[in-house]
């Protein structure tokens, strides 16, 4: 059973709870959208408040300044009018989105500003920016206390987020019980190349996307396991950017079109 989130607070939460991060690398929100009207995505439907994904708009249009925008606490923007309160925030002046309800951290980042409140820091990475080989691989999962990358959990193995479920699994039943954790999970799975998820393609489309969707949503259970094992958990899942397939004769992502501006995401107690 999961608790939607409402207006969560934060100040309750923060230090109470193991923290998921999970980012669906690439997702679009109708792709995702119609993967739960189908019944193609079991997994999430039973843990998104109302069984729905709420539509919102990423801070970035590809991976790096996305999730340079995550980690300041600027999480995707929900519709309507704002300002709208933000679960977390680096405290810097001027601020119309920091509510009584904002977690507010006195560090750069709130990966550093969790460590602070005793959470142990975890980065499982998928795509380019996560690959630890190259400096720039680097930034992003620099800021975590422990950080992994392999070729196993990058976008050319079929079987990636099985290999990242797995391995979060692990880390997360080595850890002390009374140890709070910070786990980010960065899912390569449905970024390009997904066309192996795809009977017979021989090149990405939407259809191979949502293909990779329902993959993923195949290999998460026992990452939501480990999580309740430890207790209670809050958990953001979201995408940071949508990829184009021809809408407007625009492909991939890095541009601005409403496919990659828009994405899903939701907020539980698990």
């Amino acid at each position: 059973m999961t608790v939607g989130a409402g207006a969560l607070d934060m100040n309750a939460l923060v230090g109470t709870r193991d923290i998921l991060f999970l980012v669906l690398d690439a997702l679009r929100y109708d792709a995702a959208q119609s993967c739960l009207t189908e019944g193609r995505t079991p997994t999430l439907a039973a843990l998104l408040p109302g069984g729905v994904w709420e539509r919102r708009q990423s801070p970035g249009n590809f991976t790096y300044p996305a999730h340079q925008a995550f980690f300041a606490g600027f999480l995707p923007t929900p519709e309507g009018r704002g300002p709208h309160p933000r679960l977390f925030a680096v405290r810097f002046p001027g601020s119309e989105s920091t509510a009584s309800t904002t977690c507010v951290l006195d560090t750069p980042d709130l990966v550093q500003g969790l460590a602070a409140r005793g959470y142990h820091t975890v980065c499982i990475g998928g795509v380019g920016f996560f690959n630890l080989a190259s400096p720039l691989g680097c930034a992003l999962p620099g800021l975590f206390a422990e950080r992994h990358w392999s070729p196993e959990l990058g976008v050319t193995d079929p079987r990636s987020t099985e290999h990242q479920v797995a391995l979060a699994a692990s880390i997360l039943d080595a850890r002390p019980k009374d140890e709070r954790a910070f786990l980010f999970l960065n899912v390569s799975a449905i970024h390009q190349p997904n066309r192996f998820y795809g009977d017979g393609a021989e090149e990405d489309s939407l259809a191979t996307h949502a293909a990779a969707l329902a993959y993923v949503d195949s290999a998460l259970p026992p990452l939501f396991h480990a999580l309740r094992q430890r207790g209670p958990a809050l958990c953001i899942v979201t995408s940071d950017h949508g990829t184009a397939y021809g809408e407007d004769g625009q492909w991939g992502h890095r541009l601005n079109h409403p496919v990659v501006h828009t994405v899903p995401y939701a907020e539980f107690v698990l």
